[in-house]
């Protein structure tokens, strides 16, 4: 392991050892609360953009696989973690974890303390933060930073989604045959991907939807088009990376949606995206919901779920008036479902899919399924 250099907005200069990619790299940086599920954090396309800080100090102990992948790659700028073990056991482990970030070109950084970290990101917020293996001078890595854009001003959505069409087939991992299923499917819907997640797909076609996965750049006419031909029934709006607010071509696509009828579906950035195109802006938050254990309560069943979480950016409370509140967070009381009133749409903030995470929210598949 080589030394690695960090520098913080705020000014903090600390040194830690490198066990990934070399070079250097400038990110947000964020803290995830899960025991779990590294390698599917990893490869989330929504944290494009962002160092991850693992709160769980031992992070590689069982390695890596391509079953486990997320999306196609790796998207963050960093992980940073207490502990990397690099000797994993199990028995579906390919690869270590250094592995796959070397190959990937994502820096990881080990022994410093994340619990530090994590306060420090809880005090003062989500900054933004410079690493490198390459460069350890703090004045130099000051200058890299300030003349570097800040993930507010970077439209992370074009580097994420995918340039081609294409039908999305598995469903649920089947832990007996270590497979992903296959279901017949009755529904067709388009889902437009920001950034999306496999389990999302997974999630869909086990819910009975056959789902052709477009790019972002796909025009709403041609997407109208289709529902009109009855080549689709609904339209699903993915998660994704960055600030929402920036995605304009984004925003007029699905409010000519919305005004066609067309039944719509948003997690994390689509539900963000829904909001703003309902002309209620977003806002955000101190230093963001990222982990696998934050409680929900469905306000229409008076039940509380555990859900996963990954988000820096949330709706406004004025929402109520074009929508009715089905979901909220129970940590801060901040809004995470919305079924709205105008058209055949629903959204949540949180992430029914998991992975990693508890399962208690998948039912809102279903939920949208029977929309259909």
């Amino acid at each position: 392991m080589q030394k690695v250099s960090l520098y913080f907005e705020n000014g903090l200069m600390l040194e830690a050892k490198s066990f990934g990619a070399e070079g250097t790299s400038v990110g947000e940086i964020v803290f995830n609360t899960s025991l779990t599920g590294y390698q599917e954090i990893v490869t989330d396309p929504s944290y494009a953009g962002q160092f991850v800080t693992f709160t769980m100090p031992e992070i590689g102990n069982v390695g890596c696989n391509a079953q486990d992948m997320e999306s196609k790659g790796a998207h963050c700028k960093g992980i940073i973690v207490r502990s990397y073990q690099d000797r994993p056991s199990n028995f579906r482990c390919e690869e270590t974890l250094a592995a796959l970030l070397q190959r990937e070109n994502i820096l990881g950084i080990t022994d410093i303390d994340t619990r530090f970290l994590t306060k420090m990101l809880r005090d003062e917020g989500a900054m933004m933060m410079v690493a490198s293996t390459k460069t350890h001078e703090q004045d130099e890595l000051k200058k890299i930073l300030e003349s570097s854009p800040r993930i507010e001003e970077v439209n992370y959505i074009e580097q994420v989604s995918t340039k081609q069409s294409y039908i999305h087939s598995e469903a649920r991992y089947n832990t007996d045959t270590f497979e992903y299923n296959t279901p017949d499917t009755a529904k067709k819907i388009i889902a437009i991907d920001f950034g999306i997640k496999r389990n999302i797909l997974n999630e869909l076609t086990h819910a009975g939807m056959e789902v052709t996965v477009v790019p972002n750049s796909m025009s709403a006419e041609e997407i109208i088009s289709k529902f009109d031909a009855k080549e689709c029934d609904g339209v699903f709006l993915s998660n994704g990376p960055g600030d929402p607010l920036i995605l304009k071509e984004e925003q007029e696509k699905i409010k000519k949606l919305i005004a066609r009828k067309v039944p719509l579906f948003g997690i994390c950035l689509g539900h963000q995206l829904l909001s703003i195109s309902h002309g209620y802006d977003t806002y955000k938050l101190k230093f963001g919901h990222h982990g696998g254990n934050h409680p929900v309560k469905n306000e229409m069943t008076g039940t509380v779920e555990i859900t996963a979480q990954n988000h820096n950016y949330n709706v406004p409370d004025n929402i109520t008036e074009v929508a009715t509140v089905t979901h909220v967070n129970l940590f801060d009381n901040t809004i995470e479902g919305l079924k709205y009133s105008d058209s055949p749409t629903l959204s949540v903030q949180h992430h029914p899919e998991a992975s990693p995470g508890p399962h208690e929210s998948a039912y809102i598949f279903g939920e949208f399924a029977k929309m259909l």
